[in-house]
């Protein structure tokens, strides 16, 4: 997806108490920025303008977050839905953290030590030809790549209106070593309260297109 430059994107994040402009620095120690260290850690890769995060994270003060962009204009989108998400709440923004990273190199920025104990994929690029599917964030190497950082019983949940790479995601958890918990080729039929819609999500809803959901957990 392309969007336009924004020049007041960095200056606003490099002055935003939860954007971390230099996020390897706190490889292995993500836990202790946190007011609430022992509180459940949560990870959503692919944040764009922050429409699932901003609904997600001041509604679970019980659990804290990072959400990551490789784009400072789509997290300057997301600082400023999140803080508008926040004040609507009555409360800082105290359990989340943004910062941008290239998602294939994750395990720069975060270690076993952290011990994420959930990864949100939403909408993600399907990659559809074979020679670049090695990008997916669902692909097999990406998905070694979050093992070493779930908590024991930690889960990916998995989101995309995109038929193949649904199916293919699936072979990927089978074939990894992941148990499925739960899978649905029509999200919106099951009508799952907890399910946040964001924009994205609508629009392909209101182009007819199903939504594709599923929770898969390492077996053992």
């Amino acid at each position: 997806m392309r969007i336009r430059r924004k020049p007041w994107a960095r200056p606003e994040l490099e002055a935003c108490p939860f954007y971390v402009a230099q996020p390897g620095e706190k490889r292995g120690r993500w836990r202790q920025q946190f007011a609430r260290p022992d509180a459940p850690l949560h990870l959503e890769l692919g944040c764009g303008k922050g429409g699932f995060i901003s609904q997600l994270a001041p509604q679970h003060p019980e659990n804290n977050y990072l959400a990551i962009d490789i784009k400072s204009e789509m997290l300057g989108l997301c600082k400023r839905k999140a803080e508008a998400a926040y004040a609507a709440a009555g409360r800082p923004v105290d359990n989340l953290y943004i910062f941008a990273q290239n998602i294939e190199l994750l395990p720069q920025v975060l270690a076993p030590e952290d011990r994420v104990e959930r990864i949100y994929i939403n909408f993600c690029n399907p990659w559809p030809k074979a020679k670049h599917q090695k990008r997916r964030l669902t692909h097999p190497r990406q998905l070694q790549n979050y093992r070493a950082l779930l908590a024991p019983g930690g889960e990916i949940w998995f989101k995309t209106d995109d038929d193949p790479l649904f199916a293919d995601t699936m072979v990927y958890f089978d074939e990894g070593g992941w148990r499925v918990l739960y899978a649905t080729t029509d999200l919106h039929a099951q009508q799952l309260p907890d399910n946040i819609v964001t924009e994205h999500e609508q629009m392909f809803v209101e182009m007819g297109k199903t939504i594709k959901f599923c929770k898969a957990a390492l077996d053992g």
